[in-house]
């Protein structure tokens, strides 16, 4: 125990080192919410897959694996495809036409103020949505961790992360968010690198032995009785025969809210203001999906091999198999480097999540919104944005300690179907659809964001849950007494944002916004005026 409390210690020690460092150089908006446009691409690839590589992929991912082989693996390729949206679709418009949040493009040729206003709503939710499941996996992980210390409880984990989180935000801004999220990439892929080789080594480094023990796997289920299972085989945790015919069509929905969700997150949006033009933008998500893809395939590792070598009957929660599985191969030293590196992952996750949240509520709603797009005094907007942090950084912790029994990938899995249903659509639509409107874009925001989580509440997600130890016992959510029979809302909100978003355009047509439509299509694609735009 001593190891892994120095372990933290010295993360923590640099982290607010990098804060004091950060602190200093922000001395205006600019510097503060997009750290001076001075992130070079590479830098910026590094810290986009910091902030996508989250406590859902490394701890929540290979856990998904180790319980349901296949299934779970379908996590990892969702995510894995989602960057081809970013870099095909959004990526490079963002960067030129705004200048710090997801708002900025949509205000571009839209009537700014109930735009904003609807913008800010929409990336709180899902950023808190996204924050809850970082913070339930640093709550689980330290607990496990520091067993042995019995004052040390899920809750005052979960509240120590929420402090530091706010930490970051307040005094570092960006800059010291973005250099959290390097060092957090670099950390996070060397364990998970060294830990896929223990995992090989146990089989001799053979391939052939490693996927037959997943073949062949034999555990004891929920009831306690042996079973033989093929974890390669589909249909564990999606399978018509285990979700009373509805896990194919629940896979498709997760599959949709994945891949689109992405492209509409605000934390990583918002990572494209950091750089200096659009180019380096483009640079910068290559960068990043070879980071990301690289560490989606070594999941497989992490999830197959504590599905073998520990057996799942034996993981007492799925959010801890990579921490344990470490342990059985490296033994205490490297159990509690990977702790570590997973608690990097959360705080680091979780100071991208804040500033993306706070950036959007000072700059769209309190700045744009409520004063018209102009500062009482100097350095307002700023100092708004930190008090939000502490505010988000609240209701995160309360929300955490409440739902701490959940699958940190599931429920980041629902931040993506709200992304997706809310944020992307209109996203899309302003920067491809010249009859896109005002109307259009309020509605499609509230359409996605209301139905989205509407049908979260009416789930199995939800209604389905009895309590932690019946729901472990179950191990599936998919059940016939919830009124909305799959987990994942995204086959229906998704297309339901869409179809409002048009809907309202048509509805109500706005020349304006069709005027400006071939000035923004220049300046996405172009890049044109957009660092004019950005200097002030």
């Amino acid at each position: 125990m001593t190891i892994a409390v120095w372990m933290f210690l010295a993360f923590v020690v640099a982290t607010l080192g990098i804060t004091v460092w950060a602190a200093k150089k922000n001395t205006s908006a600019g510097a503060y919410f997009a750290a001076g446009r001075s992130i070079t691409g590479w830098q910026n690839g590094l810290a986009v897959a910091g902030d996508y590589m989250s406590a859902a992929s490394f701890l929540g991912i290979s856990g998904m694996i180790a319980f349901y082989g296949y299934d779970g693996f379908m996590y990892s390729v969702g995510w894995l495809v989602a960057y081809l949206t970013v870099l095909l679709v959004v990526a490079e418009p963002l960067r030129n036409a705004g200048k710090y949040t997801m708002a900025d493009l949509l205000a571009y040729r839209l009537t700014p103020r109930p735009v904003r206003a609807m913008a800010s709503l929409s990336t709180i939710t899902v950023s808190t949505f996204y924050m809850v499941a970082q913070m339930i996996g640093a709550g689980a992980l330290v607990k496990l961790l520091l067993k042995d210390l019995p004052w040390i409880t899920t809750e005052w984990a979960i509240i120590g992360v929420g402090v530091l989180m706010v930490v970051y935000v307040v005094f570092g801004g960006m800059l010291a968010t973005t250099w959290v999220q390097i060092i957090k990439a670099i950390l996070l892929m060397s364990g998970t690198i060294l830990l896929s080789v223990l995992v090989m080594k146990h089989f001799g480094y053979s391939f052939t032995a490693f996927f037959e023990a997943i073949a062949n796997l034999t555990y004891k289920d929920a009831s306690g009785a042996e079973v033989t299972r093929n974890f390669l085989e589909p249909g564990m945790k999606f399978g018509a025969a285990v979700t009373k015919g509805w896990g194919p069509l629940d896979q498709i929905s997760l599959g949709l809210a994945l891949v689109f969700g992405t492209a509409g997150l605000p934390h990583i949006l918002v990572r494209f203001y950091t750089v200096p033009d659009a180019k380096t933008a483009r640079v910068s998500v290559v960068w990043a999906m070879i980071i990301i893809g690289a560490f989606y395939i070594l999941t497989t590792f992490l999830g197959f091999g504590a599905a073998t070598i520990l057996k799942p009957d034996s993981i007492p929660t799925d959010n801890m198999a990579a921490p344990q599985l470490s342990e059985a191969l490296g033994g205490p030293v490297f159990f509690a480097f990977i702790s570590a590196v997973a608690f990097a992952t959360i705080l680091a996750v979780v100071a991208g999540l804040t500033i993306s949240a706070s950036a959007s509520f000072a700059h769209d709603f309190y700045t744009n919104v409520l004063h018209h797009g102009k500062e009482h005094r100097p350095g307002e907007e700023v100092r708004v944005a930190r008090i939000t942090a502490f505010v988000v950084g609240a209701v995160s912790i309360f929300l955490a300690i409440k739902l701490q029994n959940v699958n940190v990938a599931f429920l980041v899995g629902l931040a993506f179907a709200v992304a997706a249903s809310a944020n992307l659509p209109v996203i899309v639509l302003s920067i491809f659809w010249k009859k896109f409107s005002t109307a259009g874009a309020v509605l499609g925001l509230a359409v996605g964001l209301v139905s989205s989580i509407v049908l979260i509440v009416l789930s199995p997600s939800i209604m389905g849950v009895d309590g932690p130890e019946v729901a472990a016992a179950k191990r599936h959510l998919i059940q016939a007494d919830a009124i909305f029979p799959l987990t994942n809302p995204g086959i229906v909100s998704i297309p339901l944002g869409f179809l409002a978003a048009i809907l309202g355009s048509l509805w109500r047509r706005e020349p304006e916004a069709e005027a400006k439509f071939c000035e923004l299509k220049v300046r996405a694609h172009t890049g044109l005026g957009a660092e004019k735009a950005v200097s002030h």
